[in-house]
């Protein structure tokens, strides 16, 4: 029986990384799996036997402890999520990264913001575009893959965990993951040649090996940004900035819109809380409103 971790899954095949050998072995399940309707993510360790060792092919025979599960895309045992957003070209949307990071905090993980394009800016604008959420607390990595700038502080990042790169199109994922791991192409060739489907895309999740015993998981982002499993009184706690202030509003069911006395507001005014900031807040409790009856 061999260990390993499953890269990639489609048409019912599973695609293990071999923990001994290194090779990528393509598999099925045991079928008390599949009565079971038993659901198996990419990033999960699997214990599974060999059927032919010429063909790589085998059988999972069981599932490993797992650490943690994202839904959206569906990855297991994920340490944390990049956030690529460029510094132009598209321009830098910050409501869309408050959005994500609203989604990273909600599931609990440890997050990373990497602003790629730098070069388009300068590394002193880039900073400027990001210095609200250094202040917040938040881990920032500038980066530009057009001219390996900042690569080298990524991968470091990178390293010894599973991340799930994440963001809106054309901000440079796949450009950072090829300069990452030049490998990275050779393993997705001997996957896609598995299952005969040719070039690499995006479109279904894939798990990259780094040389620094990284992994990254390429995804399109999470398929869905809906909120609505937040509710109303979850918003703010959220907003890592806004803990502090939460007990001190004169209400208890404060939503630190219209009520008086609120100290969220009163940091707002006071420059404590980036205005922006409080701006998402407010445009995500309206989002919420509307799924919400007893608003």
């Amino acid at each position: 029986m061999e260990k390993g971790r499953i890269i990639k899954a489609y048409a019912g095949y599973y695609y293990v990384l071999s923990f001994e050998n290194n090779k990528i072995y393509e598999t099925k399940l045991r079928g008390r799996f599949r009565q079971e309707d038993f659901d198996f993510y990419v990033g999960d360790k699997v214990k599974f036997s060999v059927i032919d060792e010429k063909e790589e092919t085998g059988v999972i025979e069981g599932l490993l402890p797992r650490a943690t599960k994202l839904d959206r895309p569906a990855v297991a045992n994920v340490d944390q999520v990049v956030l690529v957003f460029a510094s132009q070209q598209p321009e830098l949307n910050y409501r869309l990264l408050d959005r994500f990071l609203l989604l990273v905090e909600a599931y609990e993980f440890e997050v990373l913001i990497c602003l790629n394009k730098m070069d388009l800016v300068g590394l002193e604008k880039a900073k400027e575009l990001m210095a609200n959420y250094v202040d917040i607390g938040y881990r920032v990595v500038y980066t530009s893959a057009e001219n390996n700038q900042g690569l080298s502080e990524l991968k470091k990042e990178l390293q010894n965990r599973l991340s799930v790169l994440a963001g809106p199109s054309g901000v440079g994922k796949s450009s950072l993951l090829n300069q990452l791991s030049p490998e990275a192409e050779m393993a997705v060739d001997e996957v896609s040649q598995k299952i005969k489907r040719g070039k690499h895309t995006t479109r279904h999740v894939e798990l990259i090996t780094l040389d620094n015993s990284g992994l990254v998981v390429d995804t399109p982002g999470f398929t869905s940004l809906n909120i609505d499993f937040i509710t109303k009184r979850e918003l703010v706690y959220f907003f890592r900035e806004m803990k502090e202030y939460i007990s001190k509003c004169k209400f208890n069911d404060c939503l630190h819109f219209h009520e008086p006395k609120c100290r969220i507001k009163q940091a707002v005014q006071e420059g404590e809380i980036a205005q922006s900031r409080y701006d998402s807040y407010l445009n995500f409790l309206s989002e919420i409103e509307g799924e919400d009856d007893q608003w």
